[in-house]
């Protein structure tokens, strides 16, 4: 049995929207991290020095080998099976911090409706949650794909009101004050840019589902480029309108509270939609994570470097049953941590893999100038290296800003992919 190719370019570039983003819910303690001015500056040359980059990087690899792990499969091509497994690896363990959050946030923004919700009542929606997106990728990647473009189209439209009732009630300038009293330019930058990087990250992600998307080497470019722009915009317009309407003191902002700001733009009616589309959109990510990431352990048990029942299809519905159901189990496991003592581990981990990916990226051109690539970054070498050398800055310095404990941890962790594979192949070698 086979993957089924059922994926097209909306339900993909809806993938790619809830893996890298899914919209700015969540992204609200941002601006009295960093101020203002600082803050909108970054949501304009994050995406642009980057997102773009990334992506370029990533559909060139996707035109040339446009094969089912993605990533995973492209370092492989270049650095042999244990960088392939390594990258793999370290993006799936990265994964149990990233995507544990959603159900929490889930439960969080119905507290906007129920604030008194008891602790059993919050266990039991979050169970609920897991349950119900868990079920809807095991039965494929044809409905999960559907559901995204939904998703996505519902946590979307409530921002897109946001801004257009916001727009006439514009009183101030956005970008005032620019940094926080006592921070310099740089300070401030050192201190946002593991927060930054981790709502603009994941645009590699979604190649893992490449062998079950319909001619994936032009979709996944397409999703790409319609995704990058998309995310761009729905950070930037509405944080952006909120602060220039002066009626939310930005001091105040803290994760989770847009449907509030928006009530003081728009009146309670429209915090009960912002509301709405923030739930939404918490369930969009964590079910279009849950895809992408379930097929990573799927590709390593196929190459050998996990136990083969991850790789075995569910007869029926064609999905990696396995894969799904213990990397769901990992996710509802891990929410019990705090995210936010987590995410600077999170961005470096991410950021190894990454580098990783980067060096494959300039490793295939030189070692394989005649591999086919239908699509390839233009500007010959320069246009190569400017596609990797700014994010792989990017990612340098997240992790050299991370801090010891952090840094420490990570390497803690990137140190099992060797250990693991170590296992793999002695229990290999005695078979």
């Amino acid at each position: 049995m086979s993957l089924r190719r059922e994926l097209g370019v909306l339900p993909l570039a809806a993938i790619v929207f809830f893996n890298v983003s899914g919209g700015p819910y969540g992204i609200e303690d941002t601006v009295p991290s960093f101020g203002p001015g600082l803050t909108l500056v970054l949501l304009v040359l994050t995406p642009l020095l980057w997102s773009l980059p990334v992506s370029l990087a990533m559909a060139e690899l996707a035109s040339a080998m446009p094969d089912e792990g993605g990533y995973v499969t492209w370092t492989t091509r270049a650095f042999g099976p244990f960088w392939g497994f390594q990258v793999g690896w370290w993006s799936w363990l990265d994964s149990f911090v990233d995507v544990a959050v959603y159900p929490a946030l889930f439960v969080e923004y119905l507290r906007y409706w129920h604030p008194t919700m008891a602790p059993l009542e919050r266990w039991l929606l979050a169970v609920v949650f897991i349950a119900v997106l868990t079920t809807l990728n095991l039965l494929g990647v044809r409905p999960t794909g559907r559901a995204a473009v939904a998703l996505s189209a519902a946590a979307l439209a409530p921002v897109a009101l946001l801004v257009a009732v916001g727009l006439p009630r514009v009183a101030t300038a956005p970008w005032t004050p620019f940094t926080l009293e006592g921070h310099t330019l740089a300070g401030g930058l050192g201190l946002g840019l593991a927060g930054v990087m981790w709502n603009y990250a994941g645009w590699d992600t979604p190649s893992t589902v490449l062998g079950e998307t319909h001619a994936p080497g032009r979709a996944f470019r397409r999703a790409l480029l319609l995704a990058v722009p998309l995310v761009a915009v729905s950070y930037l317009l509405p944080v952006g309108v909120v602060l220039a309407s002066g009626l939310a003191d930005w001091t105040t902002w803290t994760t989770g509270a847009l449907p509030a700001l928006a009530a003081r733009v728009g009146g309670a009616w429209l915090g009960h939609v912002v509301a709405a589309g923030a739930v939404l959109s918490a369930a969009g990510l964590f079910m279009a994570l849950l895809l992408t990431n379930s097929r990573v352990p799927y590709v390593l048990a196929r190459e050998g470097a996990l136990p083969r029942a991850f790789g075995v299809l569910h007869p029926r519905f064609g999905t990696p049953w396995l894969a799904v159901l213990v990397s769901s189990a990992a996710y509802a496991a891990c929410a019990v941590f705090s995210f936010k003592e987590l995410i600077v581990l999170n961005v470096w981990l991410y950021s190894l893999a990454l580098l990783v990916e980067l060096a494959a990226f300039l490793s295939l051109r030189a070692a394989a100038p005649g591999l086919p690539r239908p699509w390839r970054v233009p500007g010959g070498w320069t246009g190569a290296l400017a596609v990797t050398v700014l994010p792989a800055l990017f990612a340098l310095g997240a992790m050299a800003t991370a801090g010891w404990g952090n840094t420490l941890a990570g390497i803690g962790v990137a140190l099992t992919g060797p250990v693991v594979w170590w296992l793999a192949r002695v229990a290999g070698s005695r078979r």
